[in-house]
């Protein structure tokens, strides 16, 4: 069991050389860097900043150049009231060209370019609130489970005591053993006991390894990376729950739901300015030209600027511009309805997150002097079993013990740390 022990710390230390050392501000930039949902964030910002353009809301001049040219072979019979005029003859050739310069701008359609400028202007501002809240989300989620990481190794610390607990008390057994002190059944229950916790050990690594793992999938690394993490939790005391409150109106995440209503609004705008007369004013020059080898007229070509307006009024269409801003108008009172219940989300969020920083802080006060207790009782019961006056199995409760509120502390940590980074995604205030 012995070389099994030393076979097994020498291959974790084989493997730690081996290993990439991340820091915390390490791993947050490489998810900044990495992540996909952030990449598709940008990338729907920058398309609504290309389409907040008065062009592409349609205020902009057009246009357009159009040139014909067809060539055809034709046949006449003509006959006149003088047949010395008459003509008959195949396969003439004729050609017909055109060409011209049309340009249009709209000047008036129920101020519709005017919603829609607005409404892409408002786009980009909600994608901006968007990609920020992805930024949050994100940094939230990897310092939860960096955290994790550390959680789980800072148990693997108190398993790794345990085990030395296990081998102290299975020497003193021998050492009795050899001066006829000791029975082989207490020799064999202390080697089972450490047997026990090697398991638990090799369990334990399991777990490290498979949170790692996730943690390198939040950072979009491959999954067999060996990173080293070396970290505390360190939870700060400092949260107060009416400055989170009062910043909970900068959550990105409410912002964008505020700026959906402003952008349904300009939508309803849109639709009901389909209601109204379309004016344009329209000018250009055009060029065409007919020949002919023979007929009535050999060549006839016409050519000029000209100038004039179009006006397009809306009389029926079975009533769908007017059902059409119903829906609008119904799709925003959905948008105030949905940003009501994402500042309702919000706030039982904090009030929730407030609660478990709170009171898992309170907890850790008393659960560290239980910890420094439990470490102080195994002292005691193993010098005592040492000299004699305490059982086997006063040792393995005591064992248990320092093992259960060591595993209770560092989950205290880890839970108040995860509250407290809850608190400040929802103030918008994580930060390396």
């Amino acid at each position: 069991m012995k070389k099994t022990a030393i076979f097994f710390f020498l291959s974790l230390a084989i493997n730690g050389m081996a290993q990439q050392k991340m820091t915390l501000s390490d791993v947050v930039n490489t998810a900044l860097k990495n992540s996909y949902d952030i990449q598709l964030a940008k990338n729907n910002l920058e398309i609504t900043s290309i389409n907040n353009n008065i062009g592409v809301a349609g205020g902009l001049p057009l246009v357009t150049g159009s040139l014909t040219d067809n060539e055809q072979l034709t046949s006449i019979n003509q006959e006149y009231s003088d047949h010395t005029r008459d003509a008959q003859r195949d396969n003439i050739g004729s050609n017909n060209l055109a060409y011209g310069v049309t340009g249009s701008i709209l000047v008036f359609n129920g101020y519709r370019v005017v919603a829609t400028k607005k409404r892409l202007g408002e786009l980009e501002k909600q994608n901006q609130q968007l990609l920020a809240a992805q930024i949050q989300n994100t940094i939230a989620g990897v310092l939860s489970k960096y955290y994790d990481v550390v959680r789980q190794q800072t148990y693997m610390k108190t398993i790794l005591q345990s085990i030395d607990l296990s081998k102290k008390k299975l020497d003193i057994l021998q050492v009795r053993r050899d001066v006829g002190l000791s029975n082989n059944a207490d020799i064999y229950q202390a080697q089972l006991d450490l047997n026990a916790a090697l398991q638990t050990q090799q369990a334990q690594q399991l777990v490290i390894d498979q949170t790692k793992t996730d943690l390198l999938n939040l950072i979009f690394m491959k999954p067999d990376t060996n990173i080293l993490i070396s970290d505390t939790i360190i939870v700060d005391k400092s949260v107060n729950i009416d400055d989170v409150r009062a910043s909970l109106a900068k959550n990105p995440t409410l912002a964008a739901a505020e700026w959906q209503i402003h952008i349904n609004e300009q939508i309803e705008k849109e639709t009901a300015a389909q209601r109204y007369p379309t004016l344009r004013a329209n000018t250009g020059y055009n060029f065409t030209s007919s020949k002919t080898a023979a007929g009535f007229s050999l060549l006839n070509q016409s050519y000029g600027p000209f100038i004039g307006f179009s006006l397009s009024v809306p009389i029926y269409n079975g009533g769908i511009y007017k059902r059409q801003q119903q829906v609008a108008s119904i799709n925003t009172k959905n948008s105030v309805i949905q940003r009501d219940a994402v500042s309702l989300t919000n706030e039982t969020s904090l009030v929730k997150s407030y609660e478990a920083y709170t009171n898992t802080l309170s907890q850790l006060e008393t659960e560290l002097k239980n910890y420094q207790l439990s470490q102080q009782l195994v002292d005691l019961v193993l010098q005592r079993f040492e000299l004699g006056q305490a059982t086997i199995i006063d040792v393995k409760v005591a064992q248990e013990t320092f093992e259960t509120e060591g595993y209770r502390l560092v989950n205290l940590n880890y839970s108040a740390k995860v509250a407290e980074i809850e608190l400040k995604r929802l103030s918008s205030r994580l930060a390396l």
